[in-house]
């Protein structure tokens, strides 16, 4: 507020300097022009500000220094609790690690923990051994811990893994191999697509982290799958300048480099087949399996010799190609002795082989054989392979190009034979009508339509004394074939050998029509012959590529309102025919065979449990 002088007033209290330079100013500025004595009391006050201002901006400078070094002084005497308390715990934490009880364990009821974990995860001896240096010592005089070799590898890593694990596991150690090798593109390809297809190594954050491939929904009968071995973990092989394969690796979200193809790289197979073929002696199982051909796969006729303890022996390959004659295990000759005394399964897929090797003479309980493009047996020579293994439990053929017998087909009795698995050439069907399989349990047919298949499956069965088949498969592993379209339309004449199967559980069926069989599956009716059920004890329906017409639709609502009602199913809610009740239908799969819908695909979940449909990219 102005005092008596009319000059305004400050309330509160200021220094007597600053209250007269406030004055100075007020003065200064009510007069009219300046004076040389006003001119002069202004520098002089300007003077002053400026001194006290450089005065001020001292203090502060020096306040924020002496601030700074109390910062600092706090913060290093932090970091030092800090490090101190580091060291104090990580002594409480060796301390507690000197007082656990494992320390106490006896070293033979460690080595009972170690050979436990062992039989649950194969690899657990690289993690064991990178515990701690007792541990160490203790898995590596352990050579059944490192008996099983488990590794996912590619060309580019180092093959002086096996030679690592074989010599761990001793000398005298009966050994489990699986190898599955992914094959990179070439260097070309790389350049042109400026990326790898599979990188070099795989992540892995610990020993027993496992990774499981599913197999796809659905394969061509052309192709086959090849899958790395059941619960195989990811194995990181080392470079040559490591000992052990769990080194730290790229995170999976890291974007790793193109692979660096080097002449090493080139020889893969050489090395490590080496290393292997010298502990043939040992080879209890031998499962090596490969996604593409690759340069060094002649390594593998290297594979030949005595192997008294081996019972698997497994080589395949998911892409086909020509072979010249090899002279390994399978493509030795009928008068070459060879000691396979245990041999009991035999896997070879898109890999040479001669029907006359001793190593087929060994009463085997296993046999699958993919037959390379080039391999064109005799239909006799087929089935000589097959009758010198009486006690077959799984039998699968899959041949593309088969020529006629030579000398006369005779009846092939397979009293144990339960899974039996046949397709490629027309010509097989001579030879599903030359066996005998009183008990088998899954028949799986993709052969080439040129008879009706329900007579060959109905004939194998009469044959046989109708033994209880719970699966059965038709032309499903056929997904890219169009010659059951517009093949002879005698290959399915009607769906009546299904009224035969009541113990049948799955059925998968592909490329035909979806009319018939919906109307076989569905409720008897007496005015087309059907008097009963069929598979009344069927639970599980696929069908892959069954091109429906108008009806088709209609059939799958009726057939699956009838094995499963809206009261329930499974015998409660269906209409009993002859005193048979149809189970309910739990699984129905239906891979481009038409466009359902959203409502008719919400109507089947709401009767089925499990439902998968895709729908085709075009309508037929």
């Amino acid at each position: 507020m102005p005092n008596r002088n009319g000059i305004p007033g400050v309330v509160c209290q200021t220094s007597p300097h600053l209250l007269w330079t406030f004055l100075r100013l007020h003065i200064l500025h009510e007069m009219a022009s300046p004076t040389n004595y006003s001119l002069d009391d202004a520098r002089r006050s300007l003077a002053e500000d400026e001194s006290a201002l450089g005065n001020l901006i001292v203090e502060i400078d020096q306040a924020e220094a002496t601030l700074e070094r109390l910062v600092m002084q706090s913060k290093q005497a932090i970091e030092k609790m800090v490090q101190e308390r580091r060291q104090l715990e990580e002594k409480m934490f060796q301390t507690k690690a000197y007082l656990s009880p494992i320390r106490r364990l006896p070293i033979e009821l460690l080595r009972t923990i170690f050979l436990f974990n062992f039989e649950d995860y194969p690899c657990c001896a690289w993690v064991l051994a990178s515990v701690s240096t007792p541990w160490r010592k203790l898995a590596l005089s352990m050579p059944k811990l490192w008996s099983k070799i488990r590794l996912i590898t590619t060309q580019q890593s180092s093959a002086d893994t096996i030679r690592l694990w074989l010599e761990r596991s001793g000398p005298t150690c009966p050994l489990d191999i699986e190898i599955f090798l992914r094959v990179t593109k070439s260097a070309p390809d790389l350049q042109r697509s400026g990326r790898a297809s599979s990188p070099a190594t795989w992540p892995c954050t610990h020993a027993a982290q496992q990774y499981f491939i599913p197999p796809p929904t659905g394969t061509s009968s052309t192709t086959v799958t090849i899958l790395p071995p059941a619960n195989t973990p990811i194995i990181i092989p080392p470079s040559p300048a490591q000992s052990d394969p769990w080194s730290a690796s790229p995170s999976p979200t890291t974007e790793r480099p193109p692979p660096i193809f080097s002449r090493s790289s080139m020889h893969w197979a050489h090395i490590a087949i080496f290393y292997l073929v010298e502990q043939m002696s040992r080879w209890e199982r031998f499962v090596f399996r490969f996604d593409k051909q690759f340069p060094s796969a002649g390594a593998l006729r290297s594979i030949t010799g005595d192997a008294p303890l081996l019972r698997v022996f497994e080589v395949s390959s998911a892409e086909s190609s020509y072979y010249t004659d090899w002279q390994w295990l399978p493509c030795a000759s009928s008068g070459t002795p060879l000691s396979l005394p245990r041999l009991e399964n035999i896997t070879l897929q898109n890999t040479p082989f001669k029907w006359s090797s001793p190593m087929f003479q060994t009463n085997l309980r296993s046999l699958t054989l993919r037959a390379l493009q080039n391999n064109h047996l005799s239909l006799d020579r087929i089935l000589c392979i097959v009758s010198a293994n009486p006690n077959l439990e799984s039998l699968s053929l899959h041949f593309s190009g088969v020529l006629p017998p030579i000398l006369p087909m005779h009846t092939t009795t397979l009293a144990s034979l339960k899974e039996l698995s046949i397709g490629g050439h027309y010509l097989f069907f001579q030879l599903v009508d030359s066996l005998l399989v009183p008990n088998i349990e899954s028949l799986s047919l993709d052969i080439e339509p040129r008879e009706p298949v329900e007579d060959a499956i109905s004939n194998l069965l009469t044959r046989s004394g109708q033994p209880p088949l719970a699966h059965l498969s038709v032309a499903y592993g056929n997904s890219n074939s169009s010659t059951f379209y517009y093949g002879p339309a005698g290959f399915v004449i009607s769906w009546n050998v299904l009224s035969e199967l009541n113990h049948l559980q799955s059925l998968r069926i592909g490329s035909t029509s979806l009319e018939p069989l919906l109307t076989a599956l569905g409720p008897p009716d007496e005015d087309s012959g059907q008097s009963h059920w069929a598979c009344p004890n069927l639970t599980s329906l696929g069908m892959k590529n069954c091109h429906a017409h108008s009806e088709g639709i209609a059939k799958l609502v009726q057939m699956v309102d009838a094995r499963n009602p809206s009261s329930g199913g499974g015998g409660s809610g269906t209409t009993a025919v002859n005193g048979v009740a149809p189970v309910k239908l739990r699984s129905l799969e239906l891979y481009d065979c038409a466009t359902l819908g959203e409502d008719v695909i919400g109507w089947l979940k709401g009767r089925i449990d499990e439902v998968t449909c895709t729908e085709p990219a075009f309508e037929r």
